[in-house]
């Protein structure tokens, strides 16, 4: 942090006169709301900025509503009086993806951690449209955010939340918690628990490569089968086959199950669509050996991209009944901002030929748009394309005896054993 100052009245009334200056542009307002952030801000148990000067307060008042937020003025008479951010955890989020505060620190409250990766050189700007952002939140934080390159992949945007790129830093950087498991026994021997399914990788894959070298998701999920609270994971990866032994001791206790996403039976398009991510048949090995060690495991054919994967849904669930899954689901492909833009790139370069095809396909099951956010259609589409993909499922589903559900979690067996120096109960 940098201060100016003065002991010249002329230059005080110079300074005076930039801060107290109104300017209409939005650049100028979110600058102003961030940097009055920086110097008077909070965030704690709710994002606050105080102040004795209520006219200072609302003029950031006014500035924060013209930027999509809602401050609530808090006026304490001879005190510093507040505002106060409504709206809740995704309300803050935003409002540091818009005002973007120097202080870094006092957004670590967000994420659990300071985010102590180094900036890179800003090489050049570019113009770009507003976009939405989407709270996206991770039950346990094992991995708030990175994954493997799927170019499709819908946790892509909340990579930006942690001022990384959709793109490449998505594939590249990815934030660890390496306490995750401790934290997590910490939260399940509290009182407040109330057992319940946890769900690993809902937002990222919980086996990223680097947890062949860490072994933080093994290490939480020996946590889980300690006090057998129920797990649901899915999957790109074949490395759930390690902790087969894990998951089979929480299935004994109708406690865990897994889901093995798996997006084609071609290796090379596996290779060019998912590089990072397991073969096709390295996954249906991973569910042989999760069925033969008692762990109830479903298939996902997710994403299916019309006119790229969508033939492929039969050959798909034949070969995930044949290694032991009992349940089947699909997603269809969705392209958000700037999800659109990286996949298009990415049928250029790698499938030309089907670029338009599978673009006009996308667009016919999502009513001439690419992305489609609305409840009950994001998964399946709309229109007769997408009636004809989700028939072909139903029909192949029905004929590998993969059309019911997986046997529901239940958090009947959960316990809380003792911890060291605890006192046993005499009776």
């Amino acid at each position: 942090m940098r201060k100016v100052e003065v002991r010249s009245l002329p230059r005080l009334a110079v300074i005076h006169g930039i801060i107290t200056a109104d300017r209409e542009t939005r650049s100028y307002r979110r600058g102003f709301v961030a940097g009055f952030f920086d110097a008077e801000g909070h965030n704690g148990g709710s994002l606050r900025l105080a102040q004795k000067d209520v006219d200072v307060l609302k003029r950031v008042q006014r500035y924060g509503s013209s930027l999509g937020f809602d401050f609530v003025l808090e006026p304490r008479p001879g005190r510093a009086s507040t505002l106060r951010l409504i709206g809740g955890m995704l309300e803050r989020m935003r409002f540091f993806s818009v005002c973007r505060p120097a202080i870094a620190r006092k957004a670590s409250a967000l994420f659990g951690r300071e985010m102590n990766c180094a900036p890179e050189t800003i090489r050049a700007i570019e113009a770009g449209p507003v976009t939405d952002v989407v709270d996206i939140q991770t039950s346990t934080r094992t991995f708030f955010g990175g994954g493997l390159a799927t170019h499709n992949c819908y946790a892509r945007p909340s990579h930006e939340y942690l001022g990384f790129s959709a793109g490449l830093d998505f594939e590249r950087r990815i934030m660890v918690k390496e306490d995750a498991p401790a934290l997590l026994r910490q939260a399940l021997s509290s009182p407040r628990w109330v057992p319940q399914v946890v769900a690993l990788s809902g937002n990222t894959d919980a086996y990223q490569p680097v947890e062949r070298r860490l072994g933080i998701t093994r290490r939480c999920l020996e946590v889980f089968a300690e006090f057998r609270n129920p797990v649901g994971i899915v999957t790109k990866s074949a490395l759930v086959a390690r902790d087969a032994d894990l998951l089979a001791e929480l299935a004994r206790h109708g406690a865990a199950h897994v889901c093995c996403s798996v997006t084609t039976l071609d290796p090379d398009l596996a290779r060019r669509m998912e590089p990072r991510a397991a073969q096709p048949a390295k996954r249906l090995e991973a569910i042989a050996t999760l069925a033969s060690a008692g762990v109830p495991v479903a298939v996902l054919i997710g994403p299916v991209i019309p006119g790229l994967n969508d033939s492929e849904i039969p050959r798909i669930l034949d070969a995930a009944a044949k290694a032991g899954a009992t349940s089947a689901s699909w997603v269809l492909l969705r392209l958000p901002r700037p999800i659109d833009e990286l996949f298009i790139r990415w049928l250029e370069d790698h499938v030309p030929e089907r670029r338009d095809r599978v673009l006009h396909r996308i667009q016919d099951t999502r009513d001439g748009r690419l992305s489609d956010s609305a409840f009950g259609r994001r998964k399946r589409g709309q229109g007769e394309y997408a009636a004809q993909i989700a028939a072909l499922f139903a029909a192949a589903a029905r004929k590998h005896g993969l059309d019911r559900p997986l046997p529901p979690l239940n958090a009947d067996a959960f316990r809380r054993p003792p911890a060291a120096g605890d006192q046993l109960r005499l009776l």
